[in-house]
């Protein structure tokens, strides 16, 4: 089978990024781009973004997580510990984030260093999850294989009669990772391809350096 993309194009003429118009800190930018898409009937899940991360098999692997929560220091999300990718980011945490928004022509890349999320946040957060989300997290064993979807739906349905009536408490192996920040990227499209690119580099004294980069 062939399909040929070629002629596959888009004009990018929505916006522009210029040094001027941007702070000294990225989270600043990070802030306002993300109200900006969260805002925009257009986008959704403004916080649906990639995570890269190099898995014990030694190849790269993408998957899109939902991002949490965002502070001064990082970038929260949530997963089981034992998944494939949580056994990555302790075997490497050297990760990448990106976000997409199509209908802004813009995209966040994020190099960062993933640490676990202390225990007392995981829980505050596991503990506004619904009750369907807070089962699966006991009912599946994330990335592992299954004989069918019947064993799912059957180990769903243990956990549902195990905790019936009682509070679900946060599995030992689920919770959150932070990533820290060493190098963000904003990507603003534009015309002809000579699109708008600015990057943040976390230098050794803590000080963001802000750089354009050819497109």
């Amino acid at each position: 089978m062939e399909k040929d993309l070629s002629n596959y194009r888009k004009t990018y003429e929505k916006d522009d990024l210029l040094e001027e118009n941007t702070p000294e800190n990225p989270i600043e930018l990070f802030r306002d781009w993300f109200l900006v898409a969260d805002n925009d009937e257009s986008v959704h899940e403004a916080n649906a973004m990639n995570i890269s991360t190099i898995g014990l098999d030694g190849f790269p692997k993408n998957r899109v997580v939902l991002l949490k929560k965002f502070t001064w220091e990082g970038f929260i999300f949530y997963t089981n510990y034992n998944s494939e990718k949580g056994k990555a980011i302790f075997k490497n945490p050297n990760i990448c984030l990106s976000f997409f928004w199509p209908a802004l022509e813009r995209q966040i890349i994020i190099k960062g260093v993933a640490e676990k999320l202390a225990k007392n946040l995981s829980d505050g957060y596991y503990e506004t999850r619904p009750d369907g989300s807070k089962l699966g997290a006991w009912a599946s064993n994330q990335s592992e294989v299954v004989s069918s979807r019947k064993e799912l739906d059957e180990r769903l349905k243990e956990y549902e009669n195990e905790f019936e009536g009682k509070e679900i408490p946060r599995p030992h192996n689920w919770g959150g990772f932070l990533i820290k920040p060493i190098s963000i990227e904003f990507w603003q499209g534009r015309p002809n391809r000579m699109h708008d690119r600015i990057r943040y580099t976390l230098d050794f004294e803590f000080n963001w350096k802000k750089e354009r980069l050819a497109p």
